[in-house]
């Protein structure tokens, strides 16, 4: 049985970006994991990180990375793959980043957490020995994103990687901020068409993290707007060959 492995920055980017795309290699009988490496909770958040959640109309005493890690399972559940993995890495607020405008800048001189990142992922790598890895181009330029994808380049895994154009960050500005464009910018293109059943388990995937549509999207109506615009195709830049089993699928 093949397998893939979905890294995800935060509990949404996977199914987000290339949900269809999960949904239907789970569909085909691969074994897919869809691991988030930001994860963790933390106890009494303060300051920007407090506001994080409590701007999404959460009250300051949720544990809002649980609450959060529980939408991530609906998700999976959608998209009819495994459980998903959740790493305990803490996102930005939580590294000293103290503002919208600061997740979304340089990343800070003091935020060494690629080492470890590195490790996490060897280490998931190894277990999961997928023949595919899914994983963002940081289109939008979060810096949990950025870190990902230099955590990434460091491990070099051996199996071919599909970067995902991070949604909704591609919609949200005719011309998205791209901090690592040009790392990509050799790479092929590589589009994923999936079909209608796949199209509704990603809808329905993406509206489970539902303390993020608001926010996000404005809304559920507008969420399915959005996706009905992708038109059952997810669009990637490649690296290495394609798996013989996924070119097998693709016809």
């Amino acid at each position: 049985m093949p397998a893939a492995l979905a890294l995800s920055p935060h509990l949404d980017d996977a199914a987000f970006s290339c949900g269809g795309t999960l949904a239907f290699l789970a569909r085909a009988g691969w074994r897919v994991t869809m691991a988030t490496v930001f994860t963790g909770s933390v106890p009494d958040p303060q300051g920007f990180a407090l506001a994080c959640q409590t701007d999404k109309g959460l009250s300051p005493d949720i544990d809002y990375m649980a609450l959060r890690r529980d939408e991530d399972r609906g998700a999976a559940a959608a998209l009819g793959i495994a459980p998903p993995r959740h790493l305990p890495f803490r996102e930005a607020p939580h590294r000293g980043y103290a503002s919208p405008a600061e997740l979304f800048a340089e990343v800070r001189a003091d935020d060494g957490i690629v080492p470890d990142l590195t490790r996490a992922l060897r280490d998931l790598v190894a277990e999961t020995a997928p023949d595919l890895i899914l994983a963002p181009q940081a289109v939008g330029g979060h810096v949990d994103h950025v870190q990902l994808v230099r955590a990434l380049d460091d491990l070099a895994p051996e199996a071919p990687i599909l970067w995902w154009r991070d949604f909704p960050y591609t919609v949200r500005e005719a011309v998205p901020r791209e901090p690592l464009a040009d790392h990509f910018a050799a790479l092929p293109v590589e589009a994923i068409p999936f079909d209608a059943a796949a199209q509704a388990a990603k809808l329905t995937a993406c509206a489970a993290y539902a303390s993020q549509l608001g926010f996000q999207f404005g809304g559920a109506d507008n969420l399915a707007a959005q996706l009905a615009r992708e038109g059952g195709i997810e669009r990637f830049r490649r690296s290495r060959a394609l798996p013989d089993a996924l070119v097998r699928l693709l016809g």
